[in-house]
């Protein structure tokens, strides 16, 4: 069993738990009362054309299947907002439990905290966790290509975009990429770390970037240490970083958000 396949299998137990406590219709009773979510795609830059600027999707990580605890987090609501203060365009919030140590919880406090997109980061795998993540506030989820069959793929983005989302949809592969483009992913991240392995190879990226034609919003995600590798994602044709660790275990992250974000727009303006 992979990595991936051991943690989903892990997610579908804590979902039926989950599934048990509150129906999928209290679930939608909920999303219908939320507050309507905010365009993850505009905040990405997805409406302009010309994206001359990298967006920071800014990650509330306390733990990592491949480096074990990475911090505490205490207060991710004030992380949160430190985040948004260095210039994040959107918050992404680990909810998966036994390998990342999240939780809604976690979600429920950046949500009540930040006026900016919100995504529930998890490994979907079923239509309840995306209804879950708008009854949460939620305005983006993630779709991993590499644990859905093509039809779950299609069915998730359509109602991820039915209840007025956006969805991230990861690759990892050649293959994967083209069934995201298939599916019409507005949003396509590529994860340099081999969920089989957890290695991780920043060359992945530079290698299936151009097979994603002009439309979607491209992220890199992964592998991001230093503005040295922001700077190299972008030039290789990234719109947007997804980074956590980086920024959990800096003692100054809203520091280190706008040195990311300068370090990419100087090289999307040099491509």
């Amino acid at each position: 069993m992979s990595v991936l396949q051991d943690i989903v299998a892990g997610v579908r137990e804590d979902l039926d738990a989950r599934r048990q406590a509150v129906s999928l219709t209290q679930l939608q009773e909920r999303a219908a009362q939320a507050a309507p979510p905010l365009d993850a795609f505009a905040a990405l830059g997805g409406n302009d054309p010309a994206r001359p600027d990298l967006r920071v999707i800014a990650e509330v990580k306390r733990r990592s299947p491949s480096k074990g605890e990475l911090a505490g987090i205490a207060d991710p609501a004030a992380l949160a907002a430190q985040y948004r203060d260095g210039g994040a365009s959107v918050i992404s919030v680990l909810t998966e439990e036994r390998r990342f140590g999240g939780s809604l919880a976690d979600l429920d406090a950046v949500r009540a905290a930040v006026d900016i997109p919100v995504l529930r980061k998890d490994f979907t795998c079923d239509p309840y966790m995306i209804w879950e993540a708008r009854a949460h506030g939620a305005d983006v989820v993630l779709l991993i290509v590499a644990a859905l069959t093509d039809a779950e793929l299609a069915e998730y983005l359509a109602l991820t975009h039915q209840l007025g989302m956006n969805a991230i949809v990861e690759t990892h592969t050649a293959g994967e990429v083209a069934r995201a483009v298939a599916v019409g992913a507005r949003i396509i991240g590529i994860n340099v770390r081999n969920l089989k392995t957890l290695d991780v190879d920043r060359g992945v990226f530079a290698a299936l970037a151009p097979s994603i034609p002009e439309g979607p919003v491209v992220i890199a995600e992964s592998g991001v240490r230093n503005a040295a590798d922001v700077h190299h994602y972008a030039e290789h044709g990234a719109n947007a970083i997804l980074v956590g660790e980086a920024l959990v275990t800096d003692a100054t992250p809203l520091e280190r958000i706008t040195e990311f974000k300068a370090a990419g727009s100087a090289a999307i303006g040099a491509r």
